[in-house]
């Protein structure tokens, strides 16, 4: 991939007259005299050492967290370095959409990779490219799942409310209605399911583990929407998926979740990517772009995109989903992290990670006034009650520890395999000083 060299002044001429304009203004004549903006009154230009000077100065003001016990839907795992090198090379930084295939190899075999590796996580059949993000995904994955005699979705309200959200305007856009599934002790609430399940239902999502960090009954959950007709979404941790019973085991019929722990750093929310699988039998109704692999006129192996609905991108009035991008650059990182970890290394961060939120969650409670809100197995969040919660949070930014979330009925905790035990025990001291 080359420099981007822009046009002449001439050029840009030549390309105006051929449409028989003499100005980019002309080009938006039918535009209303108020609709524009004042000349910009910008500052002069600065040199390239000014210019780092400028960002240098402003990046200091931001405050990074040695230790951070905060997850909630973004979490702080460890990233190895060849993760940030490979995607950074030039030529996966700069390509653009793969619409001509025979010019697009490299960055088409980066994403068949990644969706290979999302269908071993997820046991799936097939994923997609990826979408914007998890929210996104589980919005997504409802409209694959409604038809003409089943537009309402249910979601437990024990996923998280960024999902909720979200799901609830894709819902809203397209005339379908959402229902809200009740939780019950932090979990999703079984009998008020049993009484949702209605012919109209055309779906269910429940997170796995939910925001609460609890492991919902996610086989019981499926089986039960099985048995109305309806189609079952599992929202999923990645990380989780190493150990955890994957969604196809579950009976999910479609997988989606934030791919953001899968080599991505926080970078104050984004860009993220959500990713999606699905079974072969709801393959064509997956949305955004899927890579295949065939051969070429030589016999050799080659990667094309497959099962392309052309609705997603000219005709948009019909098409299911107006998704025709993918994050590609960010699949690619989950990729190059996929395999840099591989199922081992997956499995060993999943397994401290829970291992040291167990662990954190036992301190803790050792403590007066601190108890779990919610009984039951957890992977690596929980949510404690906690005395002095904004003095105690307080002093812990003060020793460079990002604490819980503060939630309704308490603090939302995590821990990933990057914190140490020496910070957890630091954490908790600074805790059991402020409360005492």
């Amino acid at each position: 991939m080359g420099s981007y060299i822009p046009s002449t002044p001439a050029e840009r001429q030549e390309m105006l007259s051929a449409v028989g304009v003499a100005s980019f203004r002309e080009l938006y004549r039918d535009v209303p005299e108020e609709m524009y903006r004042p000349e910009l009154d910008l500052p002069e230009g600065k040199s390239e050492l000014e210019v780092a000077r400028s960002l240098s100065a402003m990046a200091e003001k931001n405050r990074v967290f040695p230790t951070v016990l905060r997850g909630a839907g973004a979490y702080d795992h460890y990233i190895p370095s060849i993760v940030k090198y490979i995607p950074a090379k030039e030529e996966f930084l700069t390509a653009y959409t793969p619409y001509q295939a025979e010019m697009s190899q490299g960055i088409l075999q980066s994403i068949f990779e990644y969706q290979t590796m999302i269908c071993r996580l997820t046991g799936m059949d097939v994923s997609n490219a990826s979408v914007y993000d998890g929210a996104t995904a589980a919005a997504e994955a409802a409209a694959m799942c409604r038809d003409r005699k089943r537009r309402v979705t249910l979601i437990s309200a024990a996923a998280h409310p960024d999902t909720i959200q979200t799901v609830k305007t894709y819902c809203y856009a397209a005339g379908a209605e959402l229902r809200l599934i009740p939780q019950k002790d932090g979990r999703t609430d079984l009998e008020a399911l049993a009484a949702m399940l209605t012919p109209e239902v055309a779906s269910v999502y429940v997170q796995q583990p939910n925001f609460y960090g609890l492991l919902e009954p996610a086989q019981e959950i499926g089986q039960a929407v099985h048995a109305a007709g309806a189609m079952y979404i599992l929202g999923c941790n990645p990380i989780a998926l190493a150990i955890l019973q994957t969604p196809r085991e579950a009976g999910a019929d479609i997988a989606v979740g934030e791919g953001q722990p899968l080599g991505m750093p926080l970078s104050y929310g984004g860009p993220y990517l959500g990713f999606m699988a699905t079974t072969a039998k709801y393959m064509r109704k997956l949305p955004g772009r899927i890579v295949g692999q065939t051969v070429d006129a030589a016999g050799e192996r080659a990667y094309v995109l497959s099962l392309q609905a052309r609705e997603q991108h000219i005709r948009r009035e019909k098409a299911s989903s107006n998704i025709c991008s993918n994050e590609a650059l960010c699949a690619l990182t989950a990729g190059v992290y996929m395999a840099a970890m591989g199922p081992a290394g997956m499995a060993k961060a999943a397994r401290e990670s829970m291992a040291k939120a167990h662990y954190l969650a036992e301190k803790l409670c050792a403590l007066p006034g601190v108890e779990r809100v919610h009984g039951g197995a957890f992977f690596h969040e929980f949510v404690t009650t906690l005395p002095k919660t904004a003095e105690v949070l307080s002093a812990l930014e003060d020793a460079g520890i990002l604490g819980g979330l503060p939630i309704e009925g308490g603090v939302l905790w995590c821990a990933t395999e990057k914190v140490s035990r020496e910070a957890l025990d630091r954490a908790v001291e600074i805790v059991k000083e402020v409360l005492s």
